[in-house]
């Protein structure tokens, strides 16, 4: 039987990252990608339904899948902090206005890259229900990760503005896949009992695969150094709060809500 804390970590993963990818959605730089962001994060969002769900059923106190989404605070969150961060650089500010979608699709490209080889590996989970849940998750991943290797190979091989865009992109978001190979102890105890999986075992498929993108998009692959966030374990960056407030502010200002 699964950890809850694994469970709630890919559900949280799942669900902030379609949080920030629906903020697109009556944004999109074209029509077609406003359609294929809001499908993105219908998967993501859909994915981390059936994660809470099964942590609910695994909690079996009266938790629900909609109490573990919306009335948790962020601190309780266990997602990776590169999925929470805003679509635009560093030194943006809060500024909507300045939304980079060369932000959105590295950081989607980044992630997807690791979710496609975890959720191949967790297809043998000992835990029927993590296996089920892996299955079709690597199917939609699968396709964010093919969406988004188009995308920044277009970006990185297309215009100067574009070619700068991903760079300063990836070069801004690479620091924060070092949290990929740190390992929690909840994930130690998954990986232990073959529930889970063993991120650091996929950190040479998944470098390779950047690695080739990048050439491909004639971009520079960046430098990972820098400080290592640690999201998985409660402790985010301030932009998951602002994330978390317009997520749940209809659910806690009606909590006995029947939609």
């Amino acid at each position: 039987m699964a950890n809850v804390d694994y469970v709630l970590h890919l559900a949280d993963s799942a669900i902030v990252l379609g949080q920030r990818n629906a903020e697109w959605c009556g944004h999109g730089p074209i029509l077609e990608e406003d359609i294929a962001m809001a499908n993105n994060s219908l998967d993501l969002i859909g994915q981390a339904r059936m994660l809470y769900q099964y942590a609910a059923s695994l909690k079996n106190d009266g938790t629900t899948e909609d109490s573990l989404a919306y009335f948790r605070d962020a601190q309780d969150f266990k997602n990776y902090t590169l999925l929470e961060l805003p679509h635009h650089g560093a030194l943006v500010g809060y500024a909507v206005d300045n939304r980079d979608y060369a932000v959105t699709i590295v950081r989607n490209f980044l992630y997807s890259a690791f979710m496609a080889l975890v959720w191949e590996k967790l297809q043998a989970s000992q835990d029927e229900h993590i296996a089920a849940i892996a299955a079709k998750s690597l199917k939609e991943v699968r396709y964010h990760l093919r969406h988004s290797h188009d995308w920044l190979v277009r970006f990185g091989d297309g215009t100067e503005e574009s070619h700068a865009r991903a760079q300063a992109a990836l070069n801004h978001l690479m620091p924060y896949t070092q949290e990929f190979w740190t390992t929690s102890a909840f994930e130690s105890a998954a990986a232990k009992s073959g529930v889970g999986v063993d991120a650091t075992q996929l950190k040479t498929d998944w470098e390779s695969m950047v690695q080739h993108t990048v050439q491909e998009a004639t971009l520079t692959l960046s430098s990972t150094d820098g400080f290592v966030t640690t999201g998985k374990q409660g402790a985010h960056s301030e932009h998951l709060s602002f994330l978390l407030n317009e997520m749940q502010s209809l659910a806690r200002t009606h909590p006995e809500g029947v939609w």
